[in-house]
Parts: C-alpha cells; sequence; structure tokens
C-alpha cells in the first residue's frame, strides 16, 4: 500500500509539473491584447480596436505599452493606420477619464543614442534576431535597392526595435499579428514566425496566436497564417 501510494504522488508531482510546463507557454490576457490591438489597427477596424484597447487597458497594458504598439505596426502597415490608431486610443482615454477611469501610464520610453552608427546598430539588431551573421550575399530585392536596405538597418531595426517600452519579442507579435491580418504576405510572415521563435515564442503560443486571429481577420488571412505557421514549425524539427 505504501509503494501504491508513493507511486500516486510521485505521479501527481508530475502532473501538476506537467501541468505548470503548459500553463507557463499560453498567452497572457497582455499579450493577446498587443495580437487585438495590432491586427484590427492594421486593418482600420477601428470600432473592433476600441474594445479591443478598453480591453487592454483593464488587462493592465500600460498606455505607454499600447502607444508603443500603435507607433510600431506604421513599419509594416503605413502611417495612416498607425495615425487612425492613435486618434482612436486618444479617444478611448478621454472617454475613460471622463468616467472616472485612470489608467497607469507606465515607463516612458528612453532616448535612442544618436552617437553610433545607425547601420551598424539596424545590423547588430537584426542578427541578434535571426542568430546569425548578415556578412553574406544580401537578397536579391536589397541588391536591386541599397535603399531599402538602408531604410531596414538604420529606421526599422535601429530607430523602432531599440525602443524599449515593449521588448523585442513584444515586437515580433506586433510584426506577425500586422503581416497575417494585412494578408498575401506570407514570405515576410514565415520570416517573422522563425524570428518570433528565436526571440522566445514557443510553438504552443504562436498556435493560440493563430486561433485569436480568426476572431480579428478574414478565413484565408487565418488559415493563410496557419498554413505558414506549420510550414515553419516542421522546418525548424
Amino acid at each position: 500500500m505504501r509503494l501504491i501510494m508513493c507511486l500516486f504522488i510521485v505521479l501527481g508531482y508530475q502532473l501538476n509539473a506537467q501541468n505548470t510546463e503548459v500553463a507557463t507557454v499560453r498567452l497572457s490576457e497582455q499579450e493577446k491584447g498587443i495580437i487585438l490591438i495590432a491586427s484590427y489597427t492594421a486593418q482600420g477596424k477601428l470600432v473592433n480596436l476600441r474594445d479591443a484597447l478598453n480591453e487592454g487597458l483593464n488587462n493592465g497594458l500600460t498606455i505607454n505599452e499600447i502607444k508603443e504598439v500603435l507607433v510600431h505596426l506604421y513599419a509594416y502597415a503605413g502611417f495612416p493606420r498607425s495615425i487612425r490608431g492613435l486618434q482612436t486610443f486618444l479617444g478611448v482615454l478621454d472617454d475613460r477619464k471622463s468616467k472616472g477611469i485612470i489608467d497607469e501610464r507606465g515607463v516612458e520610453a528612453s532616448p535612442i543614442s544618436e552617437t553610433q552608427d545607425k547601420y551598424d546598430i539596424g545590423k547588430k539588431i537584426l542578427e541578434s534576431l535571426v542568430g546569425r551573421s548578415l556578412d553574406g550575399p544580401k537578397p536579391a530585392y536589397q541588391e536591386f535597392s541599397p535603399e531599402v536596405d538602408r531604410f531596414l538597418k538604420e529606421h526599422l531595426f535601429a530607430d523602432i526595435f531599440e525602443r524599449d517600452v515593449l521588448s523585442h519579442k513584444q515586437r515580433e507579435l506586433v510584426t506577425i499579428s500586422v503581416i497575417a491580418s494585412l494578408g498575401t504576405l506570407e514570405p515576410m510572415l514565415k520570416s517573422h514566425l522563425n524570428l518570433s521563435l528565436n526571440v522566445g515564442w514557443q510553438q504552443e503560443q504562436l498556435l493560440q496566436f493563430t486561433k485569436v486571429l480568426e476572431g480579428t481577420t478574414t478565413t484565408e488571412n487565418a488559415t493563410a497564417a496557419k498554413i505558414v505557421l506549420k510550414e515553419v514549425l516542421d522546418n525548424r524539427k
């Protein structure tokens, strides 16, 4: 009997450990909020965005974190979508303030250093994301348009990804949310899903990400995201 009881106790500990492990890889409510906010903003679904902004604030996202999400996504969805998102957010904050709701401002973004070469900074940040050196041959589109390569390194990865408030991990979540929601951008989505795995997102979390998309974008876009994610995961096995 004692042996059987000991086996049950050990088995119980193992099950608890497994349940704890599963729980640690699930998306938090704040992370789901980032997906919703980024997806709705990218598509210009401002009514849905208002609800997502309120939900995000209620679930603990700070004002500055949400603002940073809305600023970050302009690099992928354009200034018009980003600005409309910011205008919608200001309206939400004014409405909540009129109701006596005081939202946490959160930490302010630190100043970006202007003393280092921006191209080198951006290159180092991108190398940290992809996990390898970028000193080899450049992609054809960068050879064709060196300007794009410079803009990507100096602005996207130096000016934007170097900012704090959001981590690189959170910024990749914003990025894949925007790209997947816009649709027909499978090569870019594949690249950034790989980067997402590199910066710490787990397979289960990315599978949840595609499920969240089912409620924010078209069936075609959500299905395409699932297909691309499966391909990425299969290639990394």
